[in-house]
Formats: structure tokens, C-alpha cells, sequence
């Protein structure tokens, strides 16, 4: 009778998760839309004898292990509207769908965290909560969660933990305390004018002009109104108006975005971008006011400062001091504070870099975007391992 050893056995486990990784690559789904990456997390937690609930479009599950802390730790598992151009052998099966922002490197990471926990019960106590969530890319998840009565159906969490995948050196990790994610706005501005014949403009309102003024206009906010030590970005997406050479259309819509570190600069900007969209609508002789019409919005990610000292020194503890540095405050958005808000929690989030050569490596959201597999993968698993047990381990 052959017996298996510990490596053989972590070997085992390291290659199961890697099959799992490529398998949620393959078979990316939109946000809100991910019924198969449900099901399939929902298999893998039954397979540790957890009772997985669905809330939001999200899987929670409670791994309870006598007295002690609770921690929430969080992985989203939505993809994007990307075509990939990756190479790789595993690329997305998924006509115009790809895992181009690592959420699939998160979803495992988090199964590989609860695996550990299940199997090795004697060395921690206290109650984990494995949360994933859905629609992270367009900010509903959390909140859909949230709606659905998660409060309700999860002891009150003590602490909540996040990570993500970053075009940063591969294994290595960046902690901070404060702003770590930016606030994020997304704006739709609809100006109304008066459609023409190109030949008669002085029978029309162009809005295509008076939109054209407000993006010029708009640049200056962040130049001249915003103090030159704090962050804001202003960025108008896309111009839409219009579909012939020869008419003058009735409307024009802009769409913009915002990103602010601190909640008083974005008011400001706020309430600049709504004064000069008024201002050049009056100015074009606009018979009808603007529209503005806020969406997509994540809240700001701004890490506490205890559980973010424990975390840090426990992953230099478990990593070095090579391999753990301090996280810059990074220009995208997150909604995943929304839920440790909602709970109570302080929280810290952290990022795992997943590129040997990171100087030009491709960012987040592009069709190029593809981590290596390793050590990225074990780095991920073993950081959500790591702070849980910093605050549940014996």
C-alpha cells in the first residue's frame, strides 16, 4: 500500500487549483450574469461540507470553528466585455467576454484559502466567512448583495479582507493604510438643442458646439479649481451626436468620469462639472436644461489603519520584507467597501502583483492582460490564508 506524502498531497492540491483557475478563465460571464461561476463555486464549497448560500447573485459561506473572531474575506468573480488576445491555451471560450482584471485569479484564491481552512481546523478558531461576489466591474454587486439581506444572513463580521491581482512585479504584495482605491463617478450629460438643416444653422441650437465648449471647458477643473496637491481626474469618454454630415441634430450626450481620493475634492469637482454643463447650455441659448444623470459609482476604498498593520506585518512574517511593500493609492475603483460599510467592519485591501516583468506589462481591462499562473496563484492563496489567520490563528 502506497501512502501520500505532504508534498505529494500539496502538489495535488496546487495542481487542482491551477485546472480550477483555467477552468473559470475559460468560461468567463458579465456582470450579474454569472450563473455557471455561481454554480461551480457554490460545487466547490459543498465539496468541503460548507452550506453555500446565494444572496445578490453572490455565494456566502461560514466556516464556524469555536470561539473567536469573525473575518469577512471577499473574492468577485465577474468578467468583462473584452475580446482577449492573449495566447494563452486556456483563453476565454466566451465570444467577447474575458477575465481581463483577474477576478477569476481572486475566486480561486479564496476556494484554496477555504480549502486550508476546512482541512486544517485545529491550528485556528473563530468564523471565516467566504463571501464572492458578482458585478464588481459595474458596481452593483456588493450593493445587490448588501439589498438581499446579507447582514441578515452572516454573523457580524469583526474584520473584512480583499485582494486583487495588479500589473505589479509577480508575488508581491502592496499594503496601505487610507485611500488605496479611488472614488469613481461615471456622468451622462444629454444637452438638448434645436436640429437643422446643415445649410440653416441659424435655425438651429448645434449641440454638437455647446458640447464641444463643455469639454474644453471641463479640462479646466482639475487645472485651475482643483489645488494642485490633491487628486481628481475629469475624463470625457465619449461624444455622442448626430448621424449626417448635413444636419444638425437636437441632442448631443457626453459621458464622463470622475476619480477623487477625497470625498470634499469630488463634491467640488461635482459641483463645478454641473455648473459649467448649466453655464455653456445657457450660453448656447439651450431652450431646455441639461440632464445629469450619475451611475455606475463606486465609493472610495480606504483601509483602516489596525487590520492593516496586522495583515502587513503578518505577510512579511510569511513572505519577507522583500516581497511586501506599501501600495500607492491606485486611480481605479472598487465597490467592495460598500459591504464591510454596510456590516460595520473596519477593513484593509491589499494587491499581488502577477507579472515578471511589470514595466510594460498590459493593465487591467485590456485583451492583453494575462498574470502568470505562478507564483501568482500560490501567492494569492496563501495571502487570503495568511490574514485570515492573523486574526482567527492560535
Amino acid at each position: 500500500m502506497s501512502l501520500i506524502t505532504p508534498f505529494e498531497s500539496a502538489l495535488t492540491e496546487r495542481t487542482d487549483l491551477e485546472e480550477l483557475y483555467k477552468h473559470f478563465h475559460r468560461h468567463p460571464e458579465l456582470s450579474m450574469q454569472e450563473e455557471r461561476t455561481a454554480k461551480r463555486i457554490e460545487q466547490e464549497l459543498r465539496a468541503l461540507g460548507l452550506q453555500p448560500q446565494r444572496i445578490g447573485g453572490g455565494v456566502v459561506a461560514v466556516i464556524e470553528n469555536g470561539d473567536g473572531p469573525v473575518v469577512l474575506t471577499r473574492a468577485d468573480f465577474d468578467a468583462l466585455p473584452v475580446t482577449e488576445d492573449t495566447g494563452l491555451e486556456y483563453s476565454s471560450e466566451a465570444d467577447g467576454v474575458m477575465h481581463a482584471c483577474g477576478h477569476d485569479f481572486h475566486t480561486t484564491a479564496l476556494i484554496g484559502a477555504a480549502r486550508d481552512l476546512v482541512d486544517d481546523r485545529d491550528s485556528w478558531s473563530g468564523t471565516v466567512i467566504a463571501l464572492f461576489q458578482p458585478g464588481e466591474e459595474t458596481a452593483e454587486g456588493a450593493a445587490a448583495m448588501v439589498a438581499d439581506g446579507l447582514a441578515d444572513a452572516v454573523p457580524a463580521p469583526d474584520v473584512a479582507l480583499a485582494q486583487h491581482v495588479m500589473p505589479a512585479k509577480a508575488g508581491h504584495i502592496g499594503t496601505a493604510v487610507g485611500p488605496i482605491l479611488s472614488q469613481g463617478d461615471s456622468v451622462r450629460v444629454t444637452i438638448h438643442g434645436k436640429g437643422s438643416h446643415g445649410s440653416m444653422p441659424h435655425l438651429a441650437i448645434d449641440p454638437v458646439v455647446i458640447a464641444s465648449s463643455i469639454v474644453v471647458r471641463l479640462q479646466s477643473i482639475v487645472g485651475r479649481e482643483v489645488p494642485p496637491n490633491e487628486f481628481s481626474v475629469v475624463t470625457v469618454g465619449a461624444i455622442n451626436s448626430g448621424t449626417k454630415s448635413n444636419i444638425i441634430p437636437d441632442s448631443a450626450q457626453l459621458l464622463l468620469n470622475l476619480r477623487h481620493y477625497e470625498p470634499a475634492v469630488r463634491d467640488r469637482v461635482v459641483a463645478s462639472l454641473e455648473r459649467i454643463v448649466r453655464a455653456e447650455c445657457a450660453a448656447g441659448g439651450c431652450e431646455k436644461d441639461p440632464e445629469i444623470e450619475f451611475y455606475d459609482q463606486f465609493p472610495l476604498t480606504t483601509n483602516d489603519e489596525d487590520p492593516t498593520r496586522v495583515v502587513t506585518d503578518a505577510f512579511i512574517a510569511e513572505f519577507g520584507e522583500e516581497k511586501v511593500g506599501t501600495q500607492v493609492p491606485v486611480t481605479a475603483s472598487e465597490d467592495f467597501s460598500r459591504i464591510p460599510d454596510a456590516l460595520g467592519a473596519p477593513y484593509t485591501y491589499w494587491t499581488v502583483g502577477g507579472f515578471e516583468e511589470p514595466d510594460g506589462a498590459p493593465a487591467n481591462h485590456s485583451p492583453f492582460f494575462a498574470p502568470v499562473l505562478q507564483p501568482t496563484l500560490d501567492v494569492m492563496v496563501q495571502a487570503q490564508i495568511t490574514a485570515v489567520r492573523a486574526f482567527v490563528g492560535k
